[in-house]
C-alpha cells in the first residue's frame, strides 16, 4: 500500500520498541517470548494502515498477530491503531516480506495473510508477485505442515494467477470466493482497500490454500 511520506514516522516507530521490533533477526525462534504466551501467531505480509490486522486482533485476543511492511509511513499508521486500541497481541516488523525466514523459525507461525498485494501485472515482474512460487516456498518454511495462506484481492488477473501458482505448487485450494461480499462467508474483516473498493461495488476475490501435511 502506497501512502504519502509521514513526517516523523521513523521517530514514532523508534519510540515504541515494545511494539515495533527493531532487531528483527534476533526474535527469530523467540516470538512466544516476545508475546509472553504460546498462542498461535498469524502474520500479514503487506499490512496497509492496519485496519485488517487490528480488527482481527480485537476479534481474536487468543491469537498473536504480526504486521509486516517495508514502508515506515504505513507502519506508523498501524502503530497508531495498536496504541489507540490497546492491543497486546500485535507486534510490528519493518522488513522485506521476501526474507521472512530471517525473522521466523520453521513452523513458528500458524497462518499467513496476503491482502490486496501489488498485482505486478507485467509478465517480466512475475517474480515480484507475493504468490510466485519462490514466495510460496518461503511461506511453507515458516508455516507448519498443513499451514494455510488466506488471500484477498480486487485484481482478477492476480487472483487467477494465484490460483494457478498455488495449485501448481501442490497446495490444496480449500475455499475460493469469486465474489466475497455476495457470499455467505462469515467473520470477514475489511482492509482499507477492500472498504474503498466495496463502496464502488467492485468484486472482491478470496481464497484459502493449504500446504501438504
Amino acid at each position: 500500500m502506497r501512502v504519502r511520506n509521514r513526517k516523523g514516522a521513523q521517530e514514532m516507530l523508534d519510540a515504541r520498541p515494545d511494539l515495533v521490533l527493531t532487531d528483527a533477526q534476533a526474535v527469530k525462534g523467540h516470538w512466544a517470548d516476545i508475546f509472553g504466551n504460546s498462542h498461535p501467531i498469524h502474520i500479514e505480509v503487506g499490512c496497509g494502515k492496519g485496519q485488517f490486522i487490528t480488527g482481527m486482533a480485537q476479534a481474536h485476543p487468543d491469537i498473536n498477530y504480526v504486521a509486516i511492511d517495508m514502508q515506515k509511513s504505513v507502519l506508523s499508521h498501524v502503530l497508531d491503531k495498536v496504541v489507540e486500541q490497546e492491543l497486546p497481541n500485535v507486534r510490528l516488523l519493518l522488513v522485506d516480506g521476501s526474507e521472512l525466514t530471517h525473522y521466523f523459525a520453521p513452523a513458528e507461525i500458524s497462518l499467513l495473510y496476503l491482502n490486496f498485494s501489488d498485482p505486478w501485472p507485467k509478465k517480466r515482474h512475475e517474480k515480484r508477485r507475493l504468490t510466485y512460487k519462490d514466495f510460496l516456498a518461503t511461506y511453507q518454511t515458516i508455516l507448519p505442515a498443513g499451514g494455510e495462506i488466506h488471500f484477498k484481492t480486487d485484481n482478477r488477473g492476480l487472483f487467477e494467477y494465484s490460483l494457478a501458482s498455488m495449485s501448481q505448487y501442490g497446495m490444496t485450494l480449500q475455499e475460493v470466493f469469486l465474489d466475497l461480499h455476495a457470499s455467505d462467508f462469515e467473520g470477514n474483516v475489511l482492509t482499507e482497500y477492500e472498504e474503498k473498493f466495496s463502496k464502488r461495488n467492485q468484486v472482491i476475490y478470496r481464497l484459502e490454500a493449504r500446504f501438504e501435511d
